[in-house]
């Protein structure tokens, strides 16, 4: 192990003429600045060969120091004896011995320096001192309180408190607290800075401040010990993830620039000036095209934790800056790409009691919007929709506006009486304010009744539709049926919001069961169509992006030219999602990877200029191995795995809903020297 992570620097030999001697020469040896390995003794010359590494020693001796979780771990079987029954290597470099989260009974005794913010004081005798670690009691004996004055000192200011550790009190422990049975008689205590009186937020956990408060003073609301432990989660997670793929897959980290040209066809683009008159970079939304050409150059592994940027609404789940683990290999196919990233998840998985276990299952696009109507189904409960589609005519009062009868769907979800005798009054308002906000199809809501066969959904359906509705969903009295109809994406996405509605409001009157935040429910959603048309436009467009390849089986569609629309949206893609409980986390696809077919794609299919992209396409033309990658969204990732209610809770220093930094209050304007140094003129 050694010999992988550290640099060879010598090989020598030391002489040394008995047993005793020789036993000298290795204490000498190994107690040099290096890490020194004996390969083998020379009897007939009395020869010790020797490897010297170029690794301080006090680095061999820190690896028991605590994770990212800062959970405790053994001490190294071959570090020096200290006082400390573990080494922690997070003091290190520090001028204090232990953080204020990794004292236990086992270091009673001891004597301690703690450095950290005072959290809590009473009666001018205990306080409470809070790092990044945790929190810890310490006490002032009546004997030294003249001269280590507590009262007045404001909550959060910086101390450095010198002790001992005792134990509690019997009776006195605090079993909520991982430091509860000791805590520290402070000999010497030191303010290394005084924080002002009265703080804008405070830090404690039951009495946090409203989200965009907190961001305008981040720097204390990271304090708070859920945003430290989102933060070193994060770090541990995105650690993992990099050794694993450089350690265990062979790949190579290559940083790709931030700044590059503007990129039509996919999300709106930050745009930054130059000196150049007229002249523009563009933020680059992801690193795909260099990527792409990074597997031309032979470049075969190739990842990097990479910084994306899109000029788009802000959500819950959506940063207009993020982070992506961001993959890309030659000479592969879907099936390896797959495998790849589920390897990975899994190494890099956090929880080690509860191992993530591979492979994960997979569901067409087409299932997947026909049983759950989302394309990013969460599947840890049922209430799956139900196609009636042949069972309705789309004519009469179920005929919708611009729908054709080719493209009629039509959907049913049922609760069962027993769970909709609990439902809310108010659950048809917040049901109806969903469909009005689907175009192309339409919604009804009804409770099942004795005559509910000859009642008024018969005016709506007709009477051999009412029937066999009932038959087919052995409907009984105080069921209540969810219906809807129209064309057929708008139709299934608004069931899926439907079912996702009438779900979380049973969940939250604890009628049906709670959904586990950390269910191993991933799946992979394949076989996407390659083009779609724009709800908004009606033009054609790429449904990933217009580098992703055909599925081999419909290729040939696309071998001689542009086909019919209606053979167009048939044709499928080799693109993949991920989703982990109804929370897409990242895609991917195979790429094109002969220019012509790229330039099929982009100049006659979805009418591109490709100007822009001769970079690309000469790249193709010179050599392209086939390829394929993937890009994990870490921010939504991590969020899950903290079970974040946003990712903002995952990120240091985020936007706001509106795309703002509370914190600087970027963005700003700039001064009219700036504007003419890069050429811009305001239009308001």
């Amino acid at each position: 192990m050694l010999r992988n992570n550290a640099k060879w620097l010598l090989k020598f030999s030391i002489r040394s003429s008995t047993a005793k001697r020789r036993s000298a020469a290795y204490d000498k040896i190994t107690s040099r600045p290096f890490s020194v390995l004996i390969q083998s003794f020379d009897k007939r010359h009395n020869l010790f060969q020797c490897e010297a590494f170029a690794v301080p020693k006090s680095t061999l001796k820190t690896t028991a120091c605590s994770d990212q979780l800062g959970e405790r771990q053994k001490g190294h079987p071959h570090a020096e004896p200290s006082e400390s029954p573990s080494y922690n290597a997070t003091n290190e470099f520090t001028t204090r011995t232990h953080t204020c989260g990794e004292l236990r009974a086992e270091h009673a005794g001891q004597s301690v320096t703690l450095c950290g913010w005072l959290e809590f004081s009473r009666m001018s005798k205990f306080f409470t001192l809070r790092d990044g670690y945790g929190t810890v009691q310490a006490l002032i004996a009546e004997e030294n309180g003249p001269r280590i004055p507590l009262d007045g000192l404001p909550f959060e200011s910086i101390l450095r408190v010198t002790g001992k550790v005792q134990l509690r009190p019997d009776g006195q422990h605090n079993r909520f607290m991982p430091t509860g049975e000791i805590e520290v008689h402070v000999e010497k205590l030191e303010v290394l800075n005084e924080s002002k009186k009265r703080l804008p937020i405070n830090v404690k956990d039951h009495n946090r401040a409203k989200e965009n408060l907190r961001l305008e003073y981040r720097y204390i609301d990271l304090r708070n010990p859920q945003m430290q432990r989102n933060l070193r989660l994060r770090s541990q997670v995105i650690m993992k993830m990099r050794e694993c793929m450089i350690n265990d897959f062979g790949f190579l980290e290559v940083e790709t620039p931030t700044l590059f040209r503007r990129t039509p066809g996919g999300a709106q683009e930050f745009v930054v000036p130059s000196r150049k008159p007229g002249h523009f970079y563009s933020l680059v939304q992801s690193p795909q095209q260099f990527k792409q050409m990074l597997m031309v150059g032979a470049i075969d592994r190739y990842f990097q934790i990479a910084r994306c940027y899109r000029d788009e609404s802000t959500r819950p789940d959506r940063q207009p800056e993020f982070t992506q683990l961001d993959i890309e290999l030659s000479f592969t196919d879907r099936e390896k790409v797959i495998a790849l990233v589920e390897a990975v998840l899994q190494k890099s998985w956090p929880f080690t009691d509860q191992p993530l276990k591979a492979p994960f299952p997979r569901m067409t696009l087409v299932e997947a919007m026909d049983r759950f109507g989302s394309d990013k189904p969460d599947v840890r409960f049922g209430y799956e929709l139900q196609n009636v589609s042949a069972l309705l005519s789309p004519r009469d009062q179920l005929a919708v506006s611009d729908v054709r009868e080719q493209d009629f769907r039509a959907y049913a979800n049922v609760i069962r009486a027993k769970e909709a005798r609990q439902l809310p009054g108010g659950i048809r308002k917040t049901l109806d304010e969903i469909a009005k906000k689907s175009n192309y199809c339409k919604f009804t809501m009804s409770k099942i009744t004795p005559d509910w066969n000859t009642g008024p959904i018969v005016r709506l359906l007709g009477q051999s539709a009412t029937e066999a509705i009932s038959g087919k969903l052995s409907l009984e009295p105080d069921d209540v049926l969810f219906l809807g109809w129209g064309k057929q994406s708008y139709v299934q996405n608004m069931m899926g919001r439907v079912r996702l509605a009438v779900y979380e409001m049973l969940e939250s009157r604890s009628v049906v069961p709670k959904r586990a935040t950390h269910a191993h429910n991933f799946l992979w959603v394949i076989d996407f169509p390659m083009f779609a048309e724009n709800e908004e436009t009606g033009t054609i467009e790429s449904t990933h992006h217009p580098f992703t390849a055909p599925h081999p089986e419909d290729a040939s569609k696309l071998a001689d030219g542009v086909p019919p629309d209606a053979e167009l949206f048939k044709i499928r893609s080799l693109a993949y999602d991920l989703v982990w409980n109804g929370v897409e986390i990242g895609g991917g696809s195979i790429r094109i990877h002969r220019s012509e077919l790229q330039r099929r794609v982009l100049r006659d299919v979805l009418n591109i200029e490709h100007d822009h992209l001769g970079h690309l396409l000469d790249a193709l033309d010179s050599g392209c191995p086939p390829h394929g990658g993937f890009a994990i969204g870490l921010d939504r990732y991590v969020s899950l795995l903290c079970s974040a209610a946003s990712i903002r809770d995952v990120i240091a220093f985020p936007k706001s809903l509106d795309g703002k930094d509370p914190l600087s209050k970027a963005p700003v304007p700039i001064s009219e020297e700036e504007k003419r140094i890069y050429h811009i003129k305001v239009i308001e």
